[in-house]
């Protein structure tokens, strides 16, 4: 059974099937993670916006799924899936392109 947080959010973690890369981080909940499987393309739930969210669906952008699994504790899942273009919504292949050090956390 998936261990879903208080507000009924697990994290999806993307990564490109192909390459190996991680692209991004989402949340899903019971209902995304239903359209997910039940559709083949990659489902979150918006925090921000409080509603399902169909990755790509105004930029083209679609997540078809590869796999998916579950980790260790069943308190996250990974996301293997071929991109149909940049992932980021800054227009960048993966949201992670930004260096990270100490200044980040100071």
């Amino acid at each position: 059974m998936l261990k879903f947080d208080d507000r009924g959010l697990i994290p999806v973690i993307v990564q490109d099937a192909k390459s190996g890369e991680v692209l991004m981080l989402g949340y899903a909940n019971e209902e995304s993670l239903r359209r997910t499987l039940d559709s083949g393309e990659v489902w979150f739930y918006s925090r921000s916006r409080q509603e399902l969210w169909h990755k790509g669906a105004t930029s083209g952008s679609i997540l078809k799924v590869n796999s998916m699994a579950k980790d260790c504790d069943s308190d996250a899942i990974l996301i293997r899936a071929e991109p149909a273009g940049p992932v980021c919504h800054t227009g960048n292949w993966s949201c992670f392109f930004q260096g990270f050090d100490k200044e980040d956390i100071d």
